[in-house]
């Protein structure tokens, strides 16, 4: 299950949360009862493989003829 980050609006508490996809967010916090919003970090991603930077997608017959 997915661990959500939330922050308070009034006392600036951060904690995580482990909920599942399908649960609602949390909507007060647990010190002092004021709304919180959920915080949003980096997401990890990894680019394995060819494909993904522009001299990838260009054949060598195409790079030396253009010389």
């Amino acid at each position: 299950m997915p661990t959500y980050s939330y922050a308070c609006t009034a006392c600036d508490h951060a904690f995580d949360a482990v909920q599942s996809i399908h649960d609602s967010a949390l909507t007060e916090c647990p010190e002092c009862a004021a709304p919180v919003r959920k915080r949003f970090g980096s997401v990890g991603v990894t680019f394995k493989g060819s494909g993904f930077y522009r001299t990838d997608s260009r054949s060598d017959s195409k790079a030396s003829s253009a010389s």
